[in-house]
């Protein structure tokens, strides 16, 4: 590329991004344009100079609206869905110490589905089938959860006929109604929270929730309630494995609720689905490692009895209900080739473990 001029409009980076396929855009004061290719964040332009504050106040005011404008005025920040005719991104605008920052995350508005995603399809679909409980999607920023969810709720979407009701900030994936009525509500547009979508959620007769993330004690305690009264609740948490996920849930009630919580969630839970997308070895682009706990008698047990740190090693032991582990997965992607010796090293979790597999 030779134009190194800062551009008009944030739709000229956005039409690039999408071009070379990132995942992301970065347009940030006192740095270069950047974007997020293949996991690593990258100028666009070796050669570039800085964006200005001008520059960053100049490409906000290209995209937002009046009313996003205005809270970013008087909060300091906004997140909201941003659409034009290259298709649909995840916006967000900060105010910072030397200026603006805006970051967007570009959205492949085609949904993938499960098969495309290389996502255990036989031991997944026994899990959307049940009627009630809770199925969480966890990992990292940008590991890609939410490409994940939209794919699990657009099969329950197919295979169901019920009323999805999705709550989220923002809308990223646009579901059609198949066989399931999909209603969709974003944060900030139709609702003030999560909490309050959650609330009034109860009272809209679904039968599956998608709860875009769980991040409070009213968040997850309305989830674990609705996961209870007879409603299939899928989530997502920013947590790396199971066991963390069940310890942060956990961890997010007062002490003396947490005995009550741990027979709600050993009851409720239906799986926990763990997720990195790993630099591939050929260099061209990432591939999904993943971790799946199945709630089974023996971990409904470890959870109600607070020994979660037990649960790896009941998951090395129920691969005939498809559990598996993060470091597992590595060892596979490994062994076929597709990631290297020191992607699956720095990913793992037990290191002297993977050390001692490679020596072997």
């Amino acid at each position: 590329m030779s134009e190194h001029r800062v551009l008009d409009h944030v739709d000229d980076y956005l039409r690039l991004g999408r071009e070379y396929d990132c995942s992301d855009v970065h347009l940030p004061t006192a740095f270069p344009p950047a974007w997020r290719r293949y996991g690593q964040l990258l100028p666009i332009w070796a050669d570039h100079q800085p964006l200005t504050a001008e520059d960053t106040e100049r490409l906000a005011r290209s995209f937002l609206g009046e009313r996003e404008w205005n809270r970013l005025q008087e909060r300091g920040d906004v997140d909201f869905a941003y659409s034009n005719s290259e298709g649909r991104f995840r916006a967000s605008v900060i105010k910072q110490r030397l200026g603006y920052e805006l970051v967007f995350r570009i959205i492949n508005s085609q949904l993938r589905s499960m098969e495309e995603l290389d996502l255990p399809i036989e031991h997944l679909t026994p899990l959307t089938r049940y009627h009630n409980g809770l199925i969480l999607v966890t990992g990292a920023v940008g590991s890609g959860k939410s490409t994940t969810l939209a794919a699990i709720v657009d099969f329950i979407n197919a295979d169901r006929e019920d009323h999805i009701l999705t709550l989220e900030d923002p809308i990223e994936y646009v579901f059609e109604s198949k066989g399931c009525q999909v209603n969709q509500r974003e944060v900030h547009s139709h609702t003030e929270s999560f909490a309050k979508a959650l609330r009034g959620a109860l009272r809209e007769d679904p039968d599956v929730i998608m709860v875009g993330e769980m991040r409070d004690l009213e968040t997850i305690s309305l989830a674990l309630t609705a996961a209870e009264t007879g409603h299939l609740v899928l989530g997502t948490l920013h947590t790396g494995n199971a066991p963390r996920t069940l310890d942060r849930v956990l961890d997010v009630f007062p002490t003396d609720q947490r005995e009550q919580i741990r027979i709600m969630v050993s009851e409720s839970l239906r799986g926990i689905l763990s997720q990195q997308l790993v630099p591939r070895a050929d260099g061209n682009g990432r591939v999904l490692a993943l971790e799946l706990l199945v709630n089974t008698a023996a971990v409904s047990a470890t959870i109600r009895d607070g020994k979660t740190f037990m649960l790896p090693g009941i998951m090395q032991t129920g691969k005939n209900v498809g559990m598996i582990t993060m470091d597992e997965s590595l060892r596979r992607l490994y062994i076929k080739g597709v990631i290297t010796q020191e992607e699956a090293l720095f990913r793992c979790e037990d290191k002297i473990q993977m050390r001692t597999f490679f020596q072997s």
